[in-house]
């Protein structure tokens, strides 16, 4: 089974820090990353979790703990089109099959 590589978006959560940092730490040799064509870099789980704490205390970060009200506001946040797209069809369908049922 291949294992699934994180993207920076995921690293940053994971570190706490802002996606940028995450590209320049890569880009300095200071966070280990893959490059792939494109200019996309990716990332090993286990490799960012083994800097974690280093990183950490590098940037005097404090632990995050995130509250309810903080994970759903980064669901919405990520998912949007997903949620919008899904409310329009099902919204679509009720109107297409509120005809054929009466």
């Amino acid at each position: 089974m291949k294992e699934k590589l994180l993207t920076t978006r995921e690293v940053s959560q994971i570190l706490g820090l802002a996606e940028q940092d995450v590209i320049d730490l890569a880009n300095a040799n200071l966070l280990p990353s893959l490059k792939l064509p494109g200019e996309f870099l990716r990332f090993r789980k286990d490799d960012i979790l083994k800097v974690k704490e280093t990183i950490k205390k590098k940037y005097n970060l404090p632990e995050k703990k995130y509250h309810f009200a903080e994970k759903f506001r980064e669901f919405i946040y990520f998912n949007d089109f997903y949620i919008v797209s899904t409310v329009i069809i099902v919204t679509l369908l009720v109107i297409i099959f509120k005809d054929l049922v009466l």
